[in-house]
């Protein structure tokens, strides 16, 4: 399929939407007043610290809604404005957070659910306004709603767009795209389905694996095993590797995603030479400036005394849970947490650690004078990290009055 044909066409299309329908600044002051919070520009204003009884915050310095996550929300909000009597649906969740979804359902927005791996677009009819989320959707999705005659209202970020672009580019010169990022996340689901030959890569360990593989050869049955679901249909590793662009998801880490980049490029310099570089290897700028500067942030934000940090965005978020390793290889107490509902009764707080299932932590909150660091990912409103910092004050007065 020529995807580039099929997206030229649809865009075209009466049925699609992509700039909103004209009421975004109207929008922008509902979502301002439902997601902003005093607290937090007062503690902008004041260099970003904030200190109450024995507990001071030290915020980082870019965290929270980026541009493409207000954009989508927005348009979102706008939507159901516009199509007041219409069904509308979402492909899958807006942006990762619980707060935001949940608002939209009370707004009469309805979630495709999936069964069994399967998204079940069997609810959508003919009419129906369907919303693509931020991280965007498949082709196969943007096709199968096309035509069943859906309305179709695209939040997708600009810079995953960029990524798409990006792979086209690859797919034309019949590069492989090596694409950094999880398989199964929607963004990365969403990128591969519009490449042609593809390998997703979920970190450096991976990298090296496919980089050894390259250089020395190996075993083509263990690595397709290795690599099972997270690789383009028919992918030969023996054929496959031998002309590469590399690609991300956007919300990966900035600093491996270079890495990984700069590892392919030596590899393939390696094996081919100077002379032909450039007919084995392409590389474009695919990395978000909003997840680069949240990253940027915490890891200046890491350098400080800290007591332990707080992070706090959707527990499927990604760019979220980068946040969290980073302070967590600081040597850093770090609690991974979706909204004040977590801090419990009795110094308590239900969190994710890193690659682990919920749990409860006793005693999270140390005596004395405490620093405590916050951030949030891209899809966190001002106004949860508001409840969050309200709630570690009263967590942290309860403890001292008992």
């Amino acid at each position: 399929m020529d995807t580039k044909a099929f997206k030229r066409s649809l865009q075209q299309s009466e049925h699609y939407h992509r700039r909103g329908f004209g009421h975004t600044t109207e929008m922008m002051e509902v979502m301002n007043t439902e997601y902003q919070s005093s607290l937090i520009q007062q503690i902008r204003q004041n260099n970003y610290q904030w200190q109450q009884g024995d507990v001071t915050i030290r915020l980082a310095e870019a965290f929270g809604f980026c541009w493409g996550v207000e954009r989508a929300v927005a348009m979102a909000y706008e939507t159901r404005q516009h199509f007041p009597n219409e069904r509308i649906w979402i492909t899958n969740e807006i942006i990762h957070n619980p707060s935001v979804n949940q608002r939209l359902q009370e707004m009469n927005v309805g979630f495709i659910q999936v069964i069994e791996d399967d998204k079940d677009f069997s609810v959508v009819e003919k009419g129906d306004v369907v919303i693509l989320p931020a991280f965007g959707a498949s082709v196969t999705e943007m096709q199968l709603l096309n035509d069943k005659g859906c309305t179709i209202v695209d939040t997708t970020c600009p810079w995953v767009s960029k990524v798409w672009n990006s792979v086209e580019k690859h797919k034309k010169k019949d590069y492989t795209s090596i694409i950094h990022g999880k398989y199964r996340h929607e963004e990365t689901v969403a990128t591969s389905s519009f490449a042609g030959t593809y390998l997703v890569v979920l970190n450096l360990k991976e990298a090296q694996y496919v980089i050894d593989y390259i250089l020395n050869g190996g075993n083509k049955t263990e690595f397709l095993e290795k690599f099972k679901n997270a690789h383009s249909e028919g992918f030969d590793p023996d054929q496959d590797l031998q002309r590469l662009g590399i690609a991300n998801q956007t919300t990966m880490l900035k600093t491996e995603t270079e890495q990984i980049g700069k590892l392919f490029e030596s590899t393939m310099l390696k094996k081919y030479g100077p002379t032909t570089l450039n007919e084995h290897f392409m590389s474009f700028n695919t990395i978000c400036d909003a997840t680069q500067e949240r990253q940027d942030a915490m890891l200046t934000l890491v350098e400080e005394k800290l007591d332990l940090m707080v992070v706090i965005g959707g527990f499927n978020s990604s760019n979220t849970t980068h946040l969290q390793e980073i302070s967590v290889e600081k040597g850093i107490p770090s609690y991974h947490i979706d909204s004040e509902h977590r801090i419990l009764p009795g110094n308590k707080l239900e969190h994710k650690p890193l690659d682990k299932e919920l749990e409860i932590q006793k005693n999270w909150l140390p005596d004395g004078q405490i620093v405590v660091g916050i951030t949030s990912g891209a899809s966190t409103p001002d106004k949860v990290v508001d409840a969050v910092i309200e709630g570690i004050f009263a967590a942290k007065q309860a403890k001292v009055t008992v």
